[in-house]
């Protein structure tokens, strides 16, 4: 899992930083390494998927109407 920003012709390197952490961002890269950054036993990572599966329901059925 490589990304790859390829600076332009006099682009200055914060602009080029700058559209590397867009990418990170838009494939979810940060958000999975600060997930995996410590052990997750099962039963918290399920309550976890509960957790977040509730609070989408809850959202879809309060924007139904």
């Amino acid at each position: 899992m490589s990304i790859e920003i390829k600076i332009r012709k006099n682009e200055p390197v914060d602009r080029a930083l700058r559209r590397l952490k867009k990418k990170l961002e838009r494939e979810n890269i940060i958000k999975d390494v600060r997930a995996k950054r410590y052990f997750e036993k099962p039963c918290e990572r399920r309550r976890r998927k509960e957790k977040v599966q509730a609070f989408t329901q809850m959202l879809r059925r309060r924007y139904a109407e």
